[in-house]
C-alpha cells in the first residue's frame, strides 16, 4: 500500500527522492534541449518573415499561428510514424528515446516561437525602419539589430515555449513510451503514478511541475515589467 497523504508527497520532495529527482531531470532535459533549438531556428524564421515581402508570405503566417495549437496527440503520430521501422527515419532507432521527445516538442515549440517572434519583430521593423533606412542597415543586417532591441519581449516569448513543452504529455507518451528510467517524465509519470494509485509520487510531481509553472510566469512577468520600464 502507498502512503498516499499530501505530507507525503512533501517528504518525497525534502528527501530529494531518487525516482523523483530522475523524473524531473529528464523532463528538464527534454524540455530544455527542444526549447533551445526551436529557439535558434525560430527566431530567424520569425524575423525573416516580419522583414521581407515574398509571395506566400501571408499563407506562411496564417499556417504559423494555426501551428500554434497544434494537438499534441497528431504531432505525437507524426513523429511516431517518422521515426518507426518503416518511416524514413526508422533506420537510426529513436522511437522511445529521448531524442524522439525532443523531436516532438521541437515540432510543438518552433511556431510558437517563430510566430510570436515574427510579431515583436515586425512591430519593431515598423517602428525603426526609416531609422534603420537612413543609416544605410539593410534588412538582412537589419535582424540582429531588432532582435537584441527585443530580446526582452523575445524572452517571454521563448518561455511561453518553454511552458507549452514542459506541460506537454500526449506526444511524448506516443513517441517516447513512458519507460521507467529512459523515457518517464513528468506529465507521463503523473498520469502513470495516479492510475496504479501512487499519489504521493503523483503529488510530488505535479507540485514540482505547478512550481516549475509559476516560476515561468513569474519570469515572463518580470521582463515584461523591466521590458515596459526600459521602453518607458
Amino acid at each position: 500500500m502507498y502512503d498516499n497523504s499530501p505530507w507525503a508527497a512533501f517528504e518525497l520532495i525534502a528527501r530529494m527522492d531518487p525516482a523523483l529527482i530522475s523524473i524531473v531531470a529528464l523532463s528538464l532535459k527534454v524540455s530544455l534541449s527542444a526549447v533551445a533549438i526551436a529557439t535558434l531556428i525560430g527566431l530567424p524564421i520569425g524575423a525573416a518573415v516580419a522583414l521581407w515581402r515574398f509571395p506566400g508570405r501571408s499563407l506562411l503566417i496564417v499556417i504559423l499561428n494555426a501551428f500554434m495549437g497544434l494537438p499534441p496527440v497528431v504531432v505525437g503520430l507524426a513523429v511516431y510514424l517518422l521515426l518507426s521501422r518503416a518511416g524514413p527515419l526508422g533506420k537510426y532507432g529513436l522511437l522511445f528515446t529521448p531524442t524522439a521527445m525532443i523531436i516532438a516538442q521541437f515540432v510543438l515549440v518552433l511556431p510558437i516561437i517563430a510566430a510570436l517572434a515574427r510579431q515583436v519583430i515586425e512591430d519593431l521593423w515598423q517602428e525603426y525602419r526609416e531609422q534603420l533606412g537612413s543609416l544605410g542597415v539593410t534588412r538582412r543586417r537589419a535582424i540582429p539589430t531588432l532582435l537584441w532591441d527585443a530580446r526582452f519581449s523575445l524572452l517571454t516569448v521563448v518561455l511561453a515555449g518553454f511552458g507549452r513543452a514542459s506541460a506537454e504529455v500526449g506526444a511524448v507518451l506516443i513517441v517516447g513510451g513512458n519507460i521507467d528510467g529512459i523515457t518517464r517524465v513528468m506529465t507521463t509519470a503523473i498520469a502513470l503514478e495516479t492510475n496504479k494509485g501512487n499519489l504521493a509520487l503523483a503529488m510530488g510531481l505535479g507540485v514540482i511541475l505547478l512550481s516549475l509553472v509559476a516560476l515561468i510566469n513569474a519570469a515572463a512577468y518580470l521582463i515584461s515589467e523591466t521590458s515596459r520600464r526600459r521602453l518607458g
